[in-house]
């Protein structure tokens, strides 16, 4: 009986490492190529979706705008303008949401910290240089962040997390 448990062992260790795991998405953002877990990320933003929405007050304005103004955006620039969005959530919009308590604020450090690991991802393409900015992708990204402008910062980090979805349905579509 002893050596009962060691097939169920190597049976956990098959199954590890021959499923494929679950959530993970490959975005072919040019010549720059990363694995993230979008599923994860999209699970952690469901669970504040409803909480973030109900503080945007302001709906005439949307700094994503539609996902057809990212879909349409070249291969070649997806990682610029990928690299540029996530820089403005990490060092504008999740610094300045104000969470109403706590048990939010720990979902959406969770958050922070998924698309910070998407981010150091992107920076290493930039470093191998295979994550060149266009002008296609300075232009949109500048167009994205005068409508972050437009509201005051907390009404913006508001409105930037509502959308977040805008932008993980745009990376789920990446191909």
């Amino acid at each position: 009986m002893r050596g009962s448990g060691l097939p169920l062992c190597l049976l956990s260790v098959f199954y590890l490492f021959w499923t494929p795991s679950a959530g993970l998405k490959t975005l072919h953002l040019g010549s720059c190529v990363i694995t993230t877990n979008l599923q994860g990320i999209r699970s952690g933003f469901s669970e504040i979706r409803d909480s973030v929405q109900a503080k945007d007050e302001i709906i005439d304005i949307r700094i994503l705008r539609k996902t057809q103004f990212l879909q349409g955006t070249k291969p070649a620039d997806q990682c610029c303008l990928l690299h540029h969005i996530l820089r403005l959530y990490l060092d504008r919009v999740f610094k300045n949401y104000q969470p109403p308590d706590h048990h939010i604020f720990r979902k959406v450090s969770r958050l922070a910290n998924s698309l910070l690991t998407i981010k150091k991802d992107l920076r290493l393409c930039h470093a191998h240089m295979s994550c060149p900015c266009g002008e296609e992708a300075k232009e949109k990204y500048s167009q994205i962040l005068s409508h972050f402008e437009e509201l005051p910062p907390q009404a913006a980090a508001v409105k930037a997390l509502g959308e977040l979805d805008i932008l993980l349905r745009w990376m789920e579509e990446v191909d």
